[in-house]
């Protein structure tokens, strides 16, 4: 029987008007102290985000999350914080912060997969479930 493995995992949103908090969920982060596992994954709904705010940078906001996956990663591309071991990396990403670009709460999670522990979360937490459109009666 494959061992379980506990996980811990943050969501990431993007708050376009901080002094409002509304939110929009766009990625997640999962550890694993254990399997010595970090990763992210980013999908950014634009027209979701412009609804709150029509004037967002959405440059800069791609440019900003676009740097979660690497410090995920390490190494030299990730800069100062990509050189820290894996765990110190996750504290950091997940240090609250008052910025467009947060986190959720950490929480922690068990699971026989950690590869299909993201796309879960990504699933459950970011994608839309929303009905694409409604027809008016």
């Amino acid at each position: 029987m494959p061992s379980h493995f506990t996980y811990d995992y943050a969501i990431i949103r993007v708050v376009p008007k901080v002094e409002r908090e509304e939110f929009i969920n766009v990625g997640a982060i999962v550890s694993c102290g254990i399997k010595r596992f970090l990763a992210a994954q980013i999908e950014l709904d634009e027209s979701r985000l412009l609804a709150i705010d029509p004037c967002l940078d959405l440059e800069m906001i791609r440019e900003h999350l676009a740097v979660i996956p690497l410090i995920c990663k390490g190494g030299k591309e990730a800069g100062v914080i990509g050189q820290l071991p894996h765990r110190e990396r996750f504290h950091w990403l997940v240090a609250p912060r008052s910025t467009i670009i947060q986190t959720s709460k950490v929480h922690t999670g068990l699971c026989q997969d950690l590869d299909n522990v993201l796309e879960h979360l990504m699933q459950r937490m970011v994608r839309s479930s929303a009905p694409r459109s409604l027809s008016p009666s």
